[in-house]
C-alpha cells in the first residue's frame, strides 16, 4: 500500500513522482520500461563461509525517532547511541538522542556547495572525529572534523582528508564507512562521465580505501593509490558481514541495479557491463534488480542478511548470504508506506534505523517527512 490514507486524503498526494536519477540522462533512480524480472547473479566462491541466513525475514516497525528532517543524507552512531544526521542541501549536521529523539544542532559546514545530487552527503564517526563526504565548488571530498570535549557542542573546523574526487551534477556517490581493519573507505560516482570508472588514475567510480587520515591504506591493490575496487557506476551503499566481507550496492543506467561482493582490484564492470554480464575481466554482482524496482542508496548488514535501502523502488530489500553467495531470492518489504528509502544503519543485533527521502526534491513530501524509523529485523 502506499503512504498512509489519512496522509494521502490531507495532503492529496499523488502517485510519487520518481525522476530518474541514474538514466541516460544522468539522474538518480530513472524512469522507463523495467525488465520483466529481478534475475540475480551468482557471487565468487567465498573463502570463508558463515552459516546461512534463513531464506524468509521479517520487517517490524517500532516506532518514529525524529520526523520533519529536510534532504537528510548520512547517518553515523556515536558510541553513546546518539546518531548524526547530515542535510544534503542544507549544509547542516544534527545530533539525535537515540532514545528520545530530541535534536541538537551541530551548525552548517562550511565550503558545502549543494546542487544536482551533491551536497552534505555520507557521515562517519571515529576517536573523537566527525567525517564528512561533501561536494566544494570543485570537487567532492572528504574532511573530518572535532567533535566533543573542548568542542562541546559543535564542530570544528573541517580538515581535508581526501580532495579530488570528481563531481558532477549527478552520480557523486557520498557514502563514507570505517571498515573492520580501521581504514575509511568511500563509495565514488563517474558523474556521468562513464570513461572514469575505468580509469584507475582517476577518483571517480570507485571504492576508495585510505587510513584515518586519508593515505593509501596498507594492503590497497595498486601501488600508492587510494583505488580499491574499479568499474562502478555510482556506489552508494557499503557495509561489512560478520566474517569482514565488504558488499557494496549501486545505481544502474536503464537496466539492472546491482549488489556486488566487493574484493580488491576486482572490475565491476561499468560501462561496458551492467548487471550480471559474464564477460571476463569483470566480476558479475550477487543480486541484480530492475532499475525500477531498487535504485539503491544505503546498505546495513543484520541478522545474517544485506538490508538495501530503495529510492525509486520505495522498499527495503533483504538479501540473505551464505558466506559470500546468497542464500535465497531477494525480499522485499514496507514497498511504498514510507516513500524514498535513503539510508539504513546496524544499531546492533537486529536493530535498524530507516531514513527517508521525499524532501530531496524527486519525492512527494508529506506531513512528518523527512523520518528516521525504528526497525527491528530479523
Amino acid at each position: 500500500m502506499s503512504r498512509p490514507a489519512v496522509v494521502k486524503a490531507l495532503w492529496g498526494a499523488a502517485v510519487l513522482v520518481l525522476v530518474a536519477g541514474c538514466s541516460s540522462g544522468g539522474t538518480e533512480d530513472r524512469p522507463g520500461t523495467a525488465p520483466p524480472t529481478s534475475a540475480s547473479a551468482t557471487a565468487p566462491a567465498s573463502p570463508s563461509a558463515s552459516a546461512a541466513a534463513p531464506a524468509g525475514g521479517r520487517v517490524a516497525v517500532t516506532g518514529t525517532l525524529a520526523e520533519g528532517l529536510k534532504s537528510p543524507w548520512g547517518l553515523a552512531e556515536m558510541p553513546d547511541g546518539d546518531l548524526l544526521v547530515s542535510s544534503r542541501d542544507e549544509r547542516t549536521i544534527t545530533e539525535v538522542d537515540g532514545r528520545t529523539g530530541a535534536r541538537t544542532p551541530l551548525g552548517e559546514v562550511p565550503g558545502v556547495v549543494p546542487g544536482g545530487e551533491g551536497g552534505l552527503m555520507g557521515l562517519a564517526v571515529r576517536d573523537g572525529w566527525v567525517y564528512a563526504y561533501l561536494t566544494a565548488a570543485s570537487d567532492n571530498r572528504i574532511v573530518r572534523m572535532r567533535y566533543g570535549g573542548a568542542e562541546g557542542d559543535r564542530l570544528g573546523v573541517p580538515q581535508p582528508v581526501l580532495t579530488g574526487i570528481p563531481k558532477g551534477t549527478v552520480h557523486n556517490g557520498g557514502r563514507i564507512a570505517f571498515g573492520p581493519d580501521g581504514m575509511l573507505y568511500a563509495g565514488t560516482g563517474e558523474t556521468g562521465r562513464t570513461g572514469l570508472a575505468q580509469d584507475r588514475g582517476s577518483l571517480g567510480g570507485k571504492i576508495l580505501r585510505m587510513t584515518p587520515e586519508g593515505g593509501p591504506a596498507p594492503g590497497n591493490p595498486f601501488p600508492r593509490s587510494v583505488v580499491y575496487s574499479y568499474g562502478h557506476r555510482n556506489v552508494q551503499g557499503i557495509a561489512w558481514d560478520d566474517e569482514g566481507r565488504l558488499w557494496a550496492a549501486e545505481f544502474g543506467q536503464n537496466t539492472w541495479d546491482e549488489l556486488n561482493l566487493v574484493e580488491p582490484g576486482r572490475n565491476y564492470g561499468w560501462p561496458e557491463a551492467e548487471g550480471r554480464a559474464g564477460k571476463a575481466g569483470f566480476t558479475d554482482p550477487v543480486a541484480q534488480w530492475p532499475t525500477s524496482e531498487a535504485s539503491p542508496s544505503g546498505i546495513a548488514y543484520a541478522r545474517g542478511a544485506i538490508w538495501m535501502a530503495g529510492l525509486r523502488g520505495e522498499r527495503l530489500w533483504r538479501v540473505p548470504l551464505s558466506g559470500a553467495e546468497r542464500s535465497g531470492a531477494p525480499e522485499a518489504f514496507l514497498s511504498e508506506e514510507y516513500g524514498r528509502l535513503r539510508t539504513v544503519l546496524a544499531g546492533g543485533g537486529g536493530r535498524l534505523w530507516l531514513v527517508t527521502s521525499e524532501t530531496d526534491g524527486r519525492g512527494s513530501p508529506g506531513p512528518g517527512d523527512d523520518r528516521i524509523l525504528r526497525l527491528e529485523v530479523s
